[in-house]
């Protein structure tokens, strides 16, 4: 160790590292154990666990022999507990032994004020801890010591501590511009560190101001400054006398504090004042005011998943969130018809255009309740689904349209209520056409452009199921297939055990075929809807085969064969080239495929099944073996049979028995 100089070469560390667990296979495996087995050290002090019997085991300390490159084999016969430079401390523990290896050289050697942070390692060591019993090396640790000045908080580089002048007196910085500590900063005139040659290469481009380093500079009333365009029309008939220290510029940069705070807190503030900048219309993520001064909000999604029930609407942003509130804390909704938004004109406003409609359907909103109170005689509305469409111009807002779906609900009901969200902004000259997907290749997340040429319905996606509520088919939403996202959705069907095998094909049939409507899927995100030949591509269809009802099981009750279960859309994509650097993606083929199955009762979904009473008995229990459990059962069978036989029961039958001789 000494003083800090060129880098050592690494070659010989990592040659150490490479051979050290060739050397000792033996001594590395063992009842005692270090924790862990390797260390690199870069702080004056390290800690590991011996973990294992350490009963009467010793510990030593071996340190690495530069001049002879290798380590050399401890003799675990002999105790050491360090060197001159490092000390080993050992503290039994509960499961084991804690050992400290700690540095007790002295850094200030191989620090130097020029190169304090230095690239350059200050000690480099390698030293070996060994545990041995009796003389035999159980365990060992290595350790790679690379210790640089600035790693070293224990010690103290420098006794001058550093005076802070007050700045409501002096200025606290000479030359603001001075950026960089031990380097010229360029165009600084007031670096120290500047040569006079180097100045000269900058003098007429020097930073000006305070900034420059004009920290005192005179102030326009006083009566020293020559008069100026600026001045008061009353100057110089009454200016102010006084010396520069006397400057109105002390503390301009600083607040005036010489001592450090340590007010650290977690907690947000209760109430956020917002300037409101709607009277000079809208810019992009701007919040959107109401004409009380206040925000505009819309329960959103945090992003660690949590529901703000007020969060402000920002300018030109879209959402679609859903919400999850307990029933019994939900208030019953507010009429949104009376609120007023700026508009972005001074002094404008708009009135929401409100459309209410209810839902029946609580099974679609509600869950964790198996009851559904009946709303009457006490019931409170509450809000299952509300849609807003912002329609804007340039910086203002032209109109804004809600769509509230609510829904009646007894005031003692449980459950979860499960609320959507949704703002969309419109531009005010958007027309009802079909929007893109991409242009002219389709963009990750859009919509699959799609089109029905035998039908004069707006049929304009792919479309896959949305559950809601317990998840059955019958009321179930539908969202768009997008395009480049694999996406996999199902629904529940109820069904009896009589159902007909013939209806129900035709019932799976139809709702699958629901989903794809279209003949033909767009090639590119800007398709045509009116130019069939503008890159439109023919859905290939696979129906499902189908053979007719066999004879062997037309009759069994609670088993239907051959149903098309499974629909699987693929659409084939391709990247098609670059423009203006921007790669464009095209759908090259679309396939619609169906895959039959085979659908039979089963005992786990249905309240009553017989075939549950002798499960034990049946070969699908694997709680035991088959033997264990008949046994079991005939030996469970023969007490109640003993029991029933001495029972009180049989002898008042053999006493009515006994009435009527023979």
């Amino acid at each position: 160790m000494g003083p800090a100089g060129p880098c050592p070469p690494p070659a010989p560390q990592l040659l150490l590292l490479l051979l050290f667990p060739l050397c000792f296979p033996r001594a590395l495996w063992g009842d005692v154990v270090f924790l862990p087995p390797f260390i690199r050290m870069s702080d004056t002090l390290v800690t590991a666990a011996l973990v294992g019997d350490t009963e009467d085991v010793d510990v030593s300390l071996t340190v690495w022999d530069g001049e002879l490159g290798i380590l050399l084999v401890p003799d675990c016969g002999l105790q050491n507990n360090g060197s001159s430079n490092w000390s080993l401390t050992v503290t039994p523990d509960v499961m084991g032994s804690e050992v400290t290896v700690r540095f007790n050289g002295d850094l200030q050697a191989c620090v130097s004020e020029q190169d304090f942070f230095s690239d350059c390692p200050c000690v480099v060591e390698t030293l070996l801890v060994s545990a041995s019993r009796n003389s035999s090396c159980l365990a060992h640790l290595l350790i790679q010591v690379e210790i640089y000045p600035n790693t070293s908080f224990a010690q103290n580089i420098s006794q001058n501590s550093t005076i802070f002048i007050n700045q409501m007196y002096r200025p606290f910085g000479p030359c603001p511009c001075n950026l960089v500590a031990g380097a010229c900063d360029i165009r600084c005139c007031c670096d120290k560190e500047c040569t006079p040659a180097l100045i000269d290469l900058f003098k007429e481009y020097c930073f000006t101001g305070v900034f420059g380093g004009e920290v005192n500079p005179p102030f326009d009333h006083l009566c020293s400054n020559p008069m100026t365009e600026e001045m008061s029309d009353w100057f110089p008939f009454l200016c102010v006398h006084s010396s520069l220290e006397n400057t109105p510029f002390l503390g301009y940069f600083f607040q005036g504090l010489i001592s450090h705070r340590d007010d650290h807190s977690f907690a947000l503030p209760i109430a956020i004042e917002v300037e409101d900048l709607s009277d000079f219309g809208y810019t992009q993520n701007i919040p959107l005011m109401t004409v009380e001064k206040g925000l505009f909000t819309i329960p959103q999604m945090s992003i660690v998943g949590q529901c703000i029930k007020e969060a402000p609407v920002a300018f030109l942003q879209n959402f679609d969130v859903n919400c999850v509130t307990d029933l019994a804390v939900l208030q019953e909704w507010e009429d949104i018809s009376k609120v007023r938004i700026k508009s972005g004109v001074n002094g404008g406003f708009i009135v929401p255009q409100v459309i209410y409609e209810e839902s029946t359907a609580l099974d679609k909103f509600i869950y964790d309740t198996e009851i559904f109170l009946p709303p009457e005689p006490s019931f409170k509305y509450v809000s299952v689904e509300e849609h807003y469409i912002f329609k804007w111009k340039e910086t203002t807002i032209a109109e804004l349209k809600i769509k509230v779906i609510g829904a009646k609900i007894n005031v003692d009901q449980q459950g979860i209520l499960m609320q959507r969200f949704k703002v969309t902004f419109l531009s005010f000259d958007t027309t009802d056409s079909p929007k893109r997907s991409g242009n002219p290749g389709y963009c990750f997340g859009k919509p699959v452009r799609a089109l029905n040429i035998g039908s004069e319905d707006n049929i304009t996606t792919l479309n896959l199921w949305r559950p809601v509520g317990r998840g059955l088919c019958t009321g179930i939403e539908t969202i768009p297939v997008l395009f480049g996202e694999d996406a996999v959705s199902g629904c529940f069907l109820e069904l009896g055990i009589d159902e007909n095998c013939t209806q129900l094909r035709a019932e799976v049939t139809n709702r699958l075929n629901s989903l794809v409507q279209a003949t033909h899927v767009a090639k590119k995100g800007n398709s045509d809807y009116y130019n069939l030949l503008d890159g439109w591509l023919e859905i290939i269809r696979r129906d499902a085969p189908f053979s007719g009802d066999n004879l062997h099981l037309k009759d069994i009750k609670g088993l239907c064969h051959d149903v098309p279960a499974v629909m699987t859309i693929r659409l084939l994509i391709s990247d098609g080239g670059n423009l203006e650097g921007v790669p464009q993606h095209m759908i090259l083929g679309a396939e619609v495929s169906f895959q039959i199955s085979y659908w039979s009762h089963d005992c786990t979904y249905n309240e009553v099944c017989w075939p549950e009473l002798i499960f034990p008995l049946s070969r699908n229990y694997q709680g035991e073996s088959y033997s264990s459990s008949i046994a079991k059962s005939l030996m469970l069978a023969f007490i109640l049979t003993v029991i029933v036989l001495f029972s009180n029961i049989w002898m008042k039958i053999f006493s009515i028995w006994d009435l009527f001789p023979i």
